[in-house]
Order: structure tokens, then sequence, then C-alpha cells
């Protein structure tokens, strides 16, 4: 039992050491500690012509290894439905007027259902550490499925679109600052489903969504307590993150075999790049309970996948478990 309640211990103070680096929104190079449960639920949502559009993640991390951790991840959504929206794309494929519902898709109400699931592997192949300070780096891997249709162009695993991401993450502590950048590659797969229009007809379509590019910011400070005594002392963290993305545009294809690149009066399909920066302050209770608020503005272009301000709060808590059986007599 002494065993135990050690390797808990130390455990749990290594996670308070580097409380700054667990970021509200991205993930840092370090991985969690070997034989650690994480369950995460979290929210992100927006206002959108009097709605308010809202998924909900459900994570579940596990620390294979002290240098491997994977997470599986279930979604719940109502920003898409499993349908494109009525006339999609106009079918006589002019190019020059599409129709409101293209353009203004947060018009209409979407059903909150399973939207699909994600699954993501990191691993640390760099650590350098001193005293008050390291530096990491890891790199990751993930595949999701999602069963809405977007109509949108811009790619976005786990909450838009199946595919398939990998990239690399830096993570740079000393003493209360930390410091991460990530860089990755997204590879959406197509879309193929229906589009409907007023009339009743179907249209038989297939999204080609661009491949994106994502590069992010991360910074955080450990505000208190300045100095640790017990691994029971409350940690609260601000943080300052940077999220940006570039993609290509989607490309349409319906029944007829037409390909429509561009869309003039359809920006939600063409080509963009843009870069949100969200505050946020986090809480981490006895080193086993976090509490995470941040908000999202646009900084340079924006999204077209939300609209702003971008609201996340998220609750996570670690377990931790024996090791050995022989541990459980001791």
């Amino acid at each position: 039992m002494r065993k135990t309640f050690v390797l808990v211990l130390l455990i749990a103070l290594s996670l308070s050491s580097k409380a700054q680096e667990l970021y509200n929104l991205t993930l840092p190079a370090s991985t969690i500690p070997k034989g650690a449960l994480g369950i995460r639920l979290f929210n992100e949502s927006y206002s959108e012509s009097g709605l308010i559009r809202k998924i909900t993640e459900l994570k579940i991390m596990y620390g294979i290894s002290s240098r491997l951790t994977v997470t599986l991840t279930g979604v719940a959504s109502d920003y898409h439905s499993l349908y494109l929206p009525v006339d999609f794309i106009l079918h006589d494929h002019s190019g020059g007027s599409a129709p409101p519902s293209a353009n203004i898709p947060e018009a209409t109400p979407n059903p909150y259902i399973f939207a699909g699931g994600d699954l993501y592997a990191q691993y640390r192949f760099l650590s350098q550490d001193g005293q008050n300070t390291h530096f990491r780096m890891a790199a990751y891997g993930e595949a999701s499925y999602i069963r809405i249709a977007s109509h949108l162009g811009e790619p976005e695993l786990l909450t838009h679109n199946s595919g398939f991401g990998a990239g690399l993450i830096s993570t740079y502590l000393k003493s209360h600052f930390a410091g991460t950048i990530t860089l990755g590659y997204v590879v959406p797969t197509e879309y193929s489903g229906n589009s409907f229009d007023k009339y009743g007809g179907i249209f038989p379509t297939t999204i080609k969504y661009g491949n994106a590019f994502n590069y992010n910011l991360a910074l955080g400070y450990l505000l208190f307590p300045r100095h640790y005594k017990t691994y029971d002392q409350t940690n609260v963290n601000l943080y300052l993150e940077f999220l940006g993305r570039s993609y290509g545009p989607a490309q349409v294809t319906q029944q007829d075999g037409t390909i429509t690149n561009h869309i003039p009066n359809t920006p939600f399909l063409s080509a963009g790049n843009y870069v949100d920066i969200s505050p946020g302050i986090q809480v981490i209770i006895k080193s086993s309970v976090r509490v995470d608020v941040s908000v999202g503005f646009p900084l340079i272009n924006a999204s077209f996948i939300h609209q702003y301000p971008l609201y996340y709060i998220g609750l996570q808590r670690y377990f931790f478990f024996r090791k050995h059986k022989s541990e459980q007599t001791d």
C-alpha cells in the first residue's frame, strides 16, 4: 500500500509541476503518466442568428507508457445534420447565384445528434529536463469518423470531417511559463450523399474537401501557487492560445458529373486561412480535477465553420491505478 501511495503522490506532483502546459485547447508535447486514466468532457458553443450551436466531446485518455498516450473521443453536435442543406449547390451549375441555404447555413436549426468519433495517439520522442525547465517534442497521429454532412470547405477532424491527421508538437517550460508550438497536416476524406432542392429533387453529390495545414501557438502561465508544498494545492493558470489554419477549396461533383471548383457567392467552399485568439483560465484541484474556460475571437481573417465569440468549457478528471497486483498486499 505504501508503494501505491508513493506512486500516486509522484504522479500527482508531476502533473502539478507542469500545470501551466496543460492548455485548454492545445495539447503539449508531454504525455500523461503510464497507467493514468483521464476523462474529459468538453463543450464548444456559439450564438448564430438566435440559435445556440454546440459540440460536446467525451474524451478517454490513457497512458500506455511514459512516452505514449492514446485518446478515444466521442462527439455529439448540432453544427450539421446527417444530410446536406436544401439546394446545397444550384443544380444548374451556373455558379453565379448560390441559394440562401448555402450562403447562410446558420438559418436552419439542426438536431443534436451523435456525430462520430476520433482515435488519437501521441508519442514523446525527445525530453531534455533541467531544474525548473524542460523541452519536449512529440509526434501525433489521428483518424476520425464523422457521419454528419459538412457543407463547408474548411476541414476539421473530429467535429466536421472524417479523415486523417499527423503532426509535431514542441513544448518549452521555464519556471511558471510554458509555450507550445503545434504543426499539423489534415487529409479529410470526401463526403458522398444526396442534395435536395425545394421541389423534392434528389441530386447525388460528392464533396472533396481540400487538405489543411494547422499551426498553433499556446502560452501558459502558472499564477498560483507561487511555490509547491503539497499536491493538494489548487493551481490557477492563465492561457493565451493562437489557433491557425490554411486550407484548399472544396470540389463539388453532382449527378451529371459537372464539377464546381469555385462558387463566387459561396465563400464557405473556397480556400481560406485564419488565426483565432483564445484567452482562457484553468483551475486544477488536488492535481486530479481540471476546470477550463476559454473564449475565442478572430485575430486574422475568420473561420467559416463557426461564428464568434466561441465559448469553450472543459471538465477533466485523472484517475491513478496500482501498477502491480503485488502492491495490493504491501
